[in-house]
C-alpha cells in the first residue's frame, strides 16, 4: 500500500556544496551531497536538480569569486523564488567571512523569505539560537583566518630553507616539493632575446616588445608583450640567480645564464634612465630625429616628411602645416643630419657647451622606501586581528600582549629604517664625462651601418631637444645627462 502524500506538504529546497582549496579534514562534494539529500528527504524537502549548486576547491572567504554561489543568491531572488530553504553540511560552506555571511543570509531572509540550514549544525529558534548562528561564523572566519596563516608561515619557511614558491617566469618550469627551476629553452630564447637587445643594442623596452611580438614570441601565460611585460623580465633578478618571495631573498641554486654584474649594470640603467614630458618612443618615430627638433614659433616638434625635398626628406612643424601659424619651418633632412655633425665635432674639438642633470625617472631609493611602507601597512592589518582575536575571546590575554609587543618590536625597528631614510643625491659629472657620453652618441650617428631605432636611442640619452632657428640659420642644442651609454 502506497502511502498518501501532498505535495503542499513539502518545501522546494537548494543545496550549496563546496570544497575549499585548502588541506582540511571535510566531506567530499559527493558526500555532502547525499547527507544533504537524507536530510531533505527526512525533512520533506524537495531538491530540483538544477537547484544543486557545487565548487569545488575554491576558498569560501569571499563570495564575488564564488560563480556557483553567485547564481544560486541570483535564482533566489526570482519572483516567486525557486526554493524556500538552502541546504548546506556546515554554516562554513556558506561563508567564512562572518560579515559576507550575516549581508547574504539576512538578504534571503528578508527579501527572498529563505533559510539557510546546517545539516550538521542545528540550531534553536530564537535569540539564543541566534547568538550560537553568530558565533558558528565568526568561529569559521576565525579559522579560516589562521589556516590562511599557517600557511603563509609554512611557504616562509619553506623559502628561508632554500624552497622554491612562486610560480616560474618565463625560461623556466617548475619542478615539484619546491626544488630549483629548470630551464625551458624555447621560451628562455625568448628572455635572451630580449635582455641582448636592451644591454647590447640599448632599445627602448617599448621597441623590444614590438619586435618580439612581430616574430610571434608571447609571454608565460600567451599574451602579447607590451612594454611593461618587458621591464619585468629585465628587472627580475631570478634570471641571475636571486629568489624573492613575500620579503624574503635569497641565491637560488637553479641554473643561470646572466651573471649578477650583467643584472646590476641593467638595473642600474633601468633606474637612471629619464624621458622628456610628451616625448614619442624612438620606435613608434619614421626617423631617429623626429620628436627631438622644435619649432621656435610655437615649441612643437617638426615632424617628418619622406616626400622629397631637393632631393632629401624634410622636417616641418606640424602646426604650420594645419594652418595654426604663417611662417613655415622647413628644413631638409640632410641639412639638419649635417648640423648635428657638426655640432657634437665642434664640442669634441673644444668648444664651450652646456648640459643639465635630469633626474631619473625610475630611482632605486623610492622603490625601497615603498617597500618599508608595505612592511608598516601589514603589520597594522596583523595588529588589527589580533585585537579582534583577543576582543572576541579566542586568543588570551597573556597571548594578546605578546603578539602585540612582537609586532611593537618590527614596527619600531622599520620605522627606524623609514627615518634614517635619505635619498642617493646624482654623482656630478664632469665636462671630460659628458664629452665622453657626447662621442658615444657622434660615433653611432656616424655610422651608416647602424639603425635609425638605435641612432634615435643614442640621440634621446643626451640631447633633450634641439631649436631650429630659422632665422640666423642655426641649431640650439639642450643637452642632458640621465644615463651614460
Amino acid at each position: 500500500m502506497k502511502d498518501n502524500f501532498s505535495t503542499n506538504d513539502y518545501q522546494e529546497g537548494a543545496l550549496y556544496i563546496r570544497v575549499s582549496t585548502d588541506k582540511q579534514e571535510e566531506l567530499s562534494p559527493d558526500a555532502q551531497k547525499r547527507l544533504c539529500l537524507e536530510y531533505a528527504k527526512k525533512n520533506k524537502i524537495m531538491v530540483s536538480p538544477e537547484h544543486i549548486y557545487i565548487e569545488n576547491g575554491i576558498s569560501g572567504r569571499h563570495a564575488d569569486k564564488r560563480p556557483a554561489f553567485q547564481k544560486m543568491i541570483s535564482n533566489a531572488k526570482q519572483k516567486p523564488a525557486p526554493f524556500q530553504v538552502i541546504l548546506v553540511w556546515k554554516f562554513s560552506r556558506f561563508a567564512r567571512n562572518q560579515e559576507e555571511s550575516i549581508v547574504y543570509k539576512s538578504l534571503l531572509r528578508k527579501q527572498c523569505n529563505i533559510d539557510v540550514v546546517s545539516i550538521s549544525e542545528p540550531l534553536i529558534e530564537g535569540p539564543f539560537g541566534s547568538l550560537i548562528e553568530r558565533i558558528i561564523e565568526w568561529m569559521d572566519e576565525y579559522y579560516s583566518i589562521r589556516l590562511s596563516g599557517e600557511v603563509v608561515r609554512g611557504m616562509t619557511e619553506k623559502a628561508l630553507r632554500g624552497g622554491y614558491q612562486a610560480a616560474p617566469c618565463l625560461g623556466y618550469n617548475a619542478v615539484s616539493d619546491g626544488k630549483p627551476f629548470v630551464i625551458n629553452e624555447e621560451e628562455f630564447k625568448i628572455v635572451e632575446y630580449i635582455c641582448n637587445q636592451y644591454d647590447h643594442l640599448h632599445l627602448e623596452p617599448t621597441g623590444i616588445a614590438r619586435k618580439v611580438n612581430a616574430m610571434g614570441y608571447r609571454t608565460k601565460r600567451g599574451n602579447k608583450f607590451e612594454k611593461r611585460s618587458i621591464e619585468y623580465i629585465l628587472k627580475n633578478p631570478f634570471y641571475a640567480g636571486i629568489v624573492i618571495w613575500n620579503g624574503n631573498k635569497f641565491m637560488g641554486t637553479h641554473e643561470v645564464r646572466f651573471s649578477l654584474e650583467q643584472y646590476e649594470a641593467r638595473i642600474a640603467r633601468l633606474n637612471s634612465e629619464f624621458r622628456p614630458v610628451k616625448r614619442r618612443s624612438v620606435s613608434t618615430c619614421q626617423h631617429w630625429l623626429s620628436g627631438l627638433i622644435r619649432c621656435p614659433i610655437c615649441g612643437s616638434t617638426l615632424a617628418y616628411n619622406k616626400r622629397e625635398c631637393n632631393g632629401n626628406g624634410f622636417f616641418q612643424c606640424w602646426q604650420y602645416s594645419k594652418g595654426m601659424h604663417s611662417r613655415s619651418m622647413c628644413i631638409s633632412e640632410k641639412k639638419l643630419y649635417d648640423g648635428v655633425i657638426r655640432y657634437f665635432e665642434s664640442v669634441l674639438n673644444g668648444m664651450n657647451f652646456e648640459y643639465r642633470y635630469a633626474l631619473p625617472d625610475n630611482r632605486s631609493d623610492d622603490s625601497e622606501l615603498d617597500l618599508l611602507k608595505v612592511q608598516l601597512e601589514k603589520l597594522n592589518n596583523r595588529e588589527r586581528r589580533i585585537k579582534l582575536a583577543y576582543e572576541n575571546e579566542i586568543d588570551t590575554l597573556e597571548e594578546y600582549k605578546e603578539n602585540k609587543s612582537r609586532i611593537k618590536k618590527e614596527r619600531e625597528e622599520i620605522d627606524k629604517m623609514i627615518a634614517s631614510y635619505t635619498p642617493s643625491e646624482p654623482q656630478a659629472l664632469s665636462n671630460e664625462d659628458v664629452k665622453k657620453c657626447i662621442q658615444k652618441v657622434y660615433d653611432v650617428v656616424k655610422n651608416p651601418a647602424i639603425d635609425y631605432e638605435l641612432k634615435g636611442t643614442f640621440m634621446r640619452s643626451l640631447v633633450e631637444e634641439i631649436i631650429y632657428d630659422k632665422d640666423n640659420k642655426r641649431l640650439l642644442f639642450h643637452l642632458y645627462i640621465s644615463n651614460p651609454l
